[in-house]
């Protein structure tokens, strides 16, 4: 019998999809909703993002760069964006290469059909520009002694939480767009 952290899988995941909501709101994001449910399926993060006179510039950070500028909404010029953001969080070598390869068209279908979902129950965003973004988490556990050490590291982009370090590796803006013979 396998000797399981308490920290399971599920918790894993939430604890991934609680780091990409911290990384999205310290760039100006509002999260609308977490783990959105309808008969089609769930979206992990529902967010909006308005522009405003004082954020047009922000750049982000310099060593995060990428994946500040990923996540940042400056294409939007004055009128608030949703992004429905799925999050895949894994373990280094995983066998999806980090959460891309569940991302298929199938999955892109469910999600966008979801995302349909959440603006009928929505109709004042329903005019809202639209996107769907992925981010890929990995984690690996690490041991209590490194964790005491280095727990004063912690930043935007990674977390430790119940003997596992969570990082946001990528983050992809508008990362698919759901081909029109499925709509």
């Amino acid at each position: 019998m396998t000797n399981h952290s308490p920290y399971h899988y599920l918790d894993i995941g939430n604890a991934g999809e609680d780091l990409v909501a911290h990384c999205l709101q310290s760039q100006g994001w509002v999260i609308l909703a977490r783990r959105w449910r309808c008969r089609w399926g769930e979206i992990d993060i529902v967010a909006q993002y308005v522009e405003d006179a004082e954020r047009s510039g922000h750049e982000g950070h310099a060593d995060k760069g990428e994946i500040v500028n990923n996540i940042s909404a400056s294409s939007v010029l004055s009128s608030p964006t949703l992004a429905f953001v799925e999050v895949k969080t894994r373990s280094p070598r995983n066998w999806d290469a980090g959460g891309r390869s569940a991302i298929a068209l199938s999955k892109q279908v469910k999600l966008w059909r979801t995302a349909q979902m959440f603006l009928v129950a929505h109709p004042d965003q329903a005019d809202y520009p639209c996107r769907f973004d992925v981010a890929i988490v990995s984690y690996r556990q690490m041991s209590t002694k490194f964790i005491k050490d280095k727990f004063q590291e912690e930043n935007l982009f990674s977390s430790y939480i119940a003997g596992y370090k969570l990082t946001l590796q990528e983050y992809i803006s508008a990362a698919f767009d759901v081909a029109d013979d499925f709509r």
